[in-house]
């Protein structure tokens, strides 16, 4: 589910009642979320379930001992609509026998239960094996003994009481409600991640993963016409603790249209004041006359972008034709890479990274126990790669897996997902004032919005929050009703400039959806402001009739 969706099953007010997987499990007190499962035990359920499953023929074994923690509080105006805490506890067991792959899991933490879960993934894997093509081929992995890895947080959100989390949610309500908004929903998403990996080649891997998400969403009513506006937060889920919301301000910025934009601190009261504003100003806002024009992307609005149109399209098992049947396929095909395709112009660089500090896909090691790295995707306009995991390394020509291999759960078996993938900074210094100067007619895009694009990642068509004309070189006024279109390879050719690292600044998905049954998972992309030229932007009022 993406975040956009569970966004608007919270506006009509059953974001208790219809949660995304990912927020399955138990019901538990508060204070539990702060409790830990000691080490000792999680590496005697894995050394019991790899001690049974070589005993009956697996040539290889992993082991993930995980515990998940949920934690959302949703409010509206004046009202709290739900607080729940969840957590899901369990053990995943993934083998190769006789050249397949084969997985079981259990909720049954004894080492009897992983044990007889081992010995069934085994038997799942050799029945598998009677329908194999090819054996399993996996890119070797040195064992890193026993080692832990913590997301380097400052405060941990689950230790926050629920009364100070009310208290700053009913805050922000009140002040969009003072500003202006007829309706205004926030809410607060915390999760933790305790995942022990172990495995056959000699990992024994305990990591604390920490993702915080604090979304709103703003409505102004014209009571004389009927006519509404809203407009979301312009915040980031973010790779980091309740630190985000102490109101520090790190990374904030003033754009030349006045807008607040966030780094690594968010000031959810301010957003809410200027989200009621800037609805009231869409209101009568003048509506966009459809034509080309030059583009200022914010990266509030271009994570998404580079969400659907590089980093979908550059996962191997999509490449591959492995997603076929659920969420389509790839036009960077292989034959591509190695002909050296222009996926974007010469300013355009993208790299995949599980490591940058603050996202959500920063972890030490993957559901592998691979080593986590940076890497090219495209560098100087040129295709130079994709994002593989172990079973698929050799496919790209690779001796190592790229560390992109995650499971949601215990329960749910490990695949390739998605890794942070950036548009990396302009190396020459340009601000975003800069760049608006030398915009003769444009459009400037800040946040997020409705979007659509096809299987293949080819064509497509983006909305977002706020828009506002650029004239000569100068911002003109707010206008509405903005959705552009583009071909992928088109749209990143036209990338004509990127601002300096100054304006660096991440964005992402908290429920990004990939696979059957599905999963789901958290993804950063980062960006600084860049300029697109020509690019074709219709009246989404008119085009809806």
């Amino acid at each position: 589910m993406h975040r956009r969706n569970f966004l608007s099953l919270g506006a009509l007010g059953v974001g208790g009642l219809v949660l995304p997987s990912m927020f399955a499990g138990k019901a538990i007190a508060a204070e539990d979320l702060v409790s830990t499962l000691d080490v000792r035990i999680k590496k005697a359920l894995a050394d019991a379930a790899m001690t049974a499953a070589t005993q009956v023929g697996a040539t290889y074994c992993d082991v993930r001992v995980g515990r998940y923690l949920r934690q959302f509080v949703i409010t509206r105006e004046a009202s709290v609509q739900n607080i729940v805490n969840t957590e899901s506890t369990g053990v995943g067991i993934r083998v190769i026998a006789d050249g397949a792959w084969g997985f079981a899991a259990t909720n049954a933490m004894t080492n009897d239960a992983v044990a007889e879960a081992a010995r069934q993934a085994v038997i799942i894997a050799k029945a598998n094996a009677k329908a194999l093509t090819a054996p399993v081929q996996l890119a070797p992995v040195t064992g890193v003994g026993e080692v832990s890895w913590r997301t380097p947080i400052v405060k941990n959100a689950m230790e926050v009481p629920i009364g100070e989390k009310v208290e700053l949610l009913m805050g922000v309500n009140a002040a969009a409600t003072g500003a202006g908004a007829s309706f205004v929903q926030s809410m607060l998403f915390v999760v933790n991640e305790q995942k022990y990996f172990a495995s056959t080649d000699g990992s024994y891997i305990d990591q604390d993963v920490h993702r915080i998400w604090a979304p709103l969403n703003v409505t102004v009513v014209d009571q004389a016409t009927g006519k509404f506006r809203n407009r979301e937060g312009l915040s980031s889920p973010m790779g980091l603790g309740f630190e985000y919301l102490d109101g520090a301000n790190s990374g904030k910025t003033i754009l030349p249209n006045g807008v607040v934009v966030y780094g690594n601190s968010y000031d959810m009261k301010e957003d809410a004041m200027a989200a009621a504003e800037q609805a009231r100003a869409k209101l009568s806002a003048p509506s966009v006359e459809p034509n080309k024009y030059d583009l200022v992307l914010d990266p509030s609005h271009t994570w998404l972008t580079i969400h659907e149109s590089v980093g979908h399209p550059l996962e191997l098992d999509r490449v591959l034709g492995y997603e076929a049947n659920y969420a389509g396929t790839s036009f960077a095909t292989m034959d591509k890479m190695r002909d050296g395709f222009q996926y974007g112009s010469d300013k355009v660089n993208l790299v995949a990274d599980k490591v940058q500090p603050g996202s959500l896909g920063a972890v030490a090691y993957d559901d592998e126990g691979v080593g986590t790295k940076a890497w090219d995707l495209v560098r100087d306009g040129k295709l130079v790669g994709y994002q593989a995991i172990r079973d698929q390394a050799h496919l790209e020509g690779k001796t190592a897996s790229d560390g992109c291999c995650y499971a949601d759960s215990w329960s749910s078996v490990q695949f390739q997902r998605m890794a942070n993938v950036s548009l990396e900074a302009g190396k020459a210094p340009l601000s975003v004032a800069d760049m608006i100067a030398n915009v003769e007619d444009g459009i400037y895009i800040v946040g997020d919005g409705s979007f659509s694009i096809d299987q293949q990642r080819y064509n497509a068509q983006f909305g977002g929050q706020l828009f506002y004309e650029i004239k000569n070189g100068a911002i003109t006024h707010q206008i509405e009703d903005v959705a552009y279109q583009i071909r992928t390879p088109e749209f990143w050719n036209a990338c004509s400039a990127v601002c300096d690292e100054r304006d660096y600044r991440l964005g992402g998905s908290f429920f990004d959806g990939k696979g059957q049954p599905s999963q789901v998972s958290a993804v950063s992309h980062g960006s600084s402001t860049a300029r697109f030229d020509g690019i074709n932007v219709i009246n989404t009022a008119r085009s809806l009739g």
